[in-house]
Order: structure tokens, then sequence, then C-alpha cells
């Protein structure tokens, strides 16, 4: 079966990208790795960060891509090929994997989400904003230092108390409960 991905020239995306191993911590431990290697990729193939938060073992970011380039897949591969070459070896491997070459670091496949509107931006901005507080990392976004919240607060997008922990009878519009920094 092929997978089918959605490839729009400038289009802006939501992505979820996975370690292999979801018990890792790998992302944060190398925090300036994964910098650099994005820093790296965006030299190459330039594209916007809008958003992102990286986890312990996953990452939620949202890109534009600029006009005439739809190749995020590119990106993507680069990012991981990099960032797993600087990784002693040491991960399990499955027999695909090796028979393949490949490292055990990154899970294969990524979701993608073409971003439709404003409101649907607003609401990936704000599911990667939430989601260190969602997985209990910590119990304000803010509190997260690995996060474009910080951008957003400082340029006035957002209030420095937006995404504490839960109000258990409050739902907010974008299925979560709603914060209460």
């Amino acid at each position: 079966m092929q997978y089918r991905r959605a490839w729009i020239e400038g289009g802006t995306y939501f992505f979820t990208v996975n370690l292999a191993d979801r018990s890792s911590s790998l992302l944060v431990e190398r925090i300036d790795t994964l910098r650099a290697v994005t820093a790296r990729v965006m030299q190459l193939h330039p594209f916007t960060i809008n958003a992102i938060a990286v986890m312990p073992e996953h990452l939620h970011a949202i890109w534009t891509l600029p006009p005439n380039d739809a190749k995020y897949d590119v990106r993507w591969m680069l990012i991981k090929a990099l960032f797993s070459k600087q990784i002693p070896p040491g991960e399990q491997r499955s027999a695909s994997r090796r028979d393949k070459g490949e490292r055990g670091i990154w899970q294969r496949r990524y979701w993608e989400h073409l971003i439709r509107d404003e409101r649907d931006y607003e609401k990936h901005v704000d599911y990667i904003h939430y989601n260190p507080v969602k997985h209990r990392h910590v119990s304000c976004a803010a509190e997260w230092p690995y996060s474009s919240i910080h951008r957003y607060i400082a340029e006035g997008m957002m209030p420095r108390d937006w995404g504490g922990q839960p109000d258990k009878d409050k739902v907010s519009p974008y299925g979560e409960r709603e914060p209460a920094c």
C-alpha cells in the first residue's frame, strides 16, 4: 500500500516525529545536537519553524515551506540522518533495520498534516505548546524549555500564564482541559 501525503508547494504543515524507543529521553538530552542539525538543514533547504515543542522522545512542529517547494520529506530525512550520525551506536535495532544498514533511533514514519486555515493553524499551535503539560513534564506550558512558546510570549502572542494544569471543570476549544496556570 502506498502511503498518501499532501504535497503543497509553500504549504504549512504540522508534524509529529517520534524516536523508535518511546522510553528514551534522547531528544532533550541531545537538544543542542538536534538544534544544530536542524539549523544545518535549514541552511541547505530553507523553511520556517512556526511552532515547535521537543519532548524527550518525540517532537511536534509546524513548518512553512518556501514557494515552489513541497519537499518536507527531504528535510526530515536529513534531520534524522544528521542527528543519528552524532549519536554513538548502541540502540536496539530490528533485523530489518540491521539488514538495511539503518540506525534504530527514529521511527521510520512520521505524521504530517497540511494546515488548512487560520483556525486549524491556531489549534495546532495550541496543541504543540500544551503538549509538555499534557505529558506531565511541567505544570505550566511556559516552564518547558524546549518550546517555541517562549517566542510567542516574548512577541505578545500568548500570555505567560497560558497552558497550565487543567481545570477539571473546563474543556478548551482544542479538546484539552482548560489551562489554569
